[in-house]
């Protein structure tokens, strides 16, 4: 089991409460693909663009209004971390990036939908545009990886995660939420052997997961299949290569 830290931050009221049946369908499709049951196609990553590049105009408004405790809370309570580099997967409008920036030296923001990316120009210097599936990180290269409310692909995070990396497993509205996973899901799905430390906080909860230290993965190769076409947006992204050295 993974340490339990008593809950800081209280449950407002007003809680939102996503439509039962579309839900439970994202979760079952989350954990089917987190686990290997279901595979990840360019069907389902165009079907996921589209739809959130019809919503980027008003997610801010109708959608992320009040979820940002877990994430404070996880900064707060979760460490150490290590201060480098911090790769923030699903990045949205960049409601958050500001947040991590103030706790890493760099983050580099990546979402699969354009119009996202575009909402998030005065809040994420470094965007790209990449699949999570295959990211557009060397091996090794990561000291954090926060996903909030995100698809998990473990092979693929724990490629890009440095030995002493951290996974920040954010739910924005815990066990509610459309793509929840706990943290025994996602430690049972990444390889290898991982620890973590978690707690509920506002309407959601968060994880911190680390490498077992005896028990390092050492992959090396890039996500599954071939390379999502990606687009750097607001300068120069260091680091970015998926052969382990400095990106083009």
């Amino acid at each position: 089991m993974s340490p339990l830290l008593p809950r800081i931050l209280p449950s407002p009221d007003g809680k939102p409460s996503p439509q039962n049946d579309t839900a439970a369908a994202l979760r079952a499709f989350a954990r089917d693909l987190a686990a290997g049951r279901r595979p990840w196609t360019t069907e389902a990553a165009g079907f996921l663009s589209d739809l959130f590049d019809q919503l980027a105009g008003s997610w801010d408004s109708d959608q992320a209004t009040g979820r940002d405790d877990p994430l404070h809370d996880a900064l707060a309570r979760g460490g150490p971390f290590p201060r480098r580099t911090c790769l923030e997967i699903g990045s949205g409008t960049g409601l958050f990036t500001t947040t991590l920036a103030a706790a890493f030296d760099t983050v580099i923001s990546i979402d699969l939908s354009e119009q996202m990316l575009r909402q998030a120009a005065g809040r994420s210097p470094i965007r790209v545009r990449a699949d999570a599936s295959a990211l557009p990180s060397a091996h090794a290269s990561v000291s954090v990886v926060a996903a909030i409310d995100m698809l998990l692909f473990p092979h693929e995070l724990a490629r890009v995660l440095a030995p002493d990396g951290v996974l920040l497993w954010i739910n924005q509205l815990g066990q509610d939420g459309p793509l929840y996973l706990s943290s025994e899901e996602v430690a049972a799905a990444l390889p290898g052997q991982w620890t973590s430390v978690e707690a509920a906080a506002g309407w959601g909860s968060w994880a911190a997961l680390r490498r077992h230290p005896a028990l390092p993965d050492r992959r090396t190769t890039c996500g599954g299949g071939s390379r999502p076409s990606r687009r750097a947006q607001g300068g120069a992204v260091p680091g970015l290569s998926c052969r382990g050295g400095p990106g083009p």
